[in-house]
């Protein structure tokens, strides 16, 4: 029942590279947007918050803290066989989904006109925010698809997880100037 928990979780590792960067404003030549400032309907596609900056360093930090708990046989013997015998793979399609995940939402919210960080006080305001904290969820969950199908059921369990873990991962980057608000 928790096997996808300890498969998503290596994940922890690009929020952990990437707040560092975020505060000490490292490798500032990427912080070019991944829209390149295209717009459809007169709305940018992703907005100036989705940078290539972001993408390497999430993807990289995701790849890194997969490849260290497949050293751990306490953690990856967690795994299902398959990602345990490609752990190269995994850590790629985990960092590639958890990348590729967020734009969607981002999407939606920009062709929306909600601007990154800006929240609508409406139950569609509501339900984005929620969803903006585990929308990587899915995206893993299609990353991984080729190795590993994670089971509807832990699918859910993941995003209640990740959305409690990523609102106190946003407590604490507004606590240490990584985050401009707190969700």
């Amino acid at each position: 029942m928790w096997d996808a928990l300890w498969v998503v979780a290596p994940v922890l590792g690009a929020y952990l590279l990437h707040a560092p960067v975020l505060r000490f404003d490292l490798l500032h030549a990427l912080t070019v947007p991944l829209d390149s400032g295209l717009t459809l309907r007169g709305r940018r596609i992703f907005g100036a918050n989705k940078t290539w900056r972001g993408a390497v360093v999430m993807f990289v930090g995701a790849v890194i803290t997969t490849l260290l708990a497949a050293q751990s046989p306490a953690w990856a013997n967690h795994w299902p066989p398959t990602l345990r015998m490609h752990p190269l793979g995994y850590a790629a399609l985990l960092g590639l989904g958890f990348v590729a995940g967020e734009l969607p939402n981002s999407f939606l919210k920009r062709q929306l006109g909600i601007q990154p960080g800006d929240q609508r006080r409406s139950m569609l305001g509501v339900a984005l925010s929620i969803f903006d904290q585990a929308d990587f969820v899915p995206g893993i969950w299609l990353a991984l698809a080729p190795l590993w199908l994670i089971p509807p059921v832990q699918a859910l369990l993941v995003f209640a997880v990740a959305v409690v873990v990523h609102l106190l991962i946003n407590v604490i980057g507004y606590a240490i100037g990584a985050r401009k608000t707190w969700i």
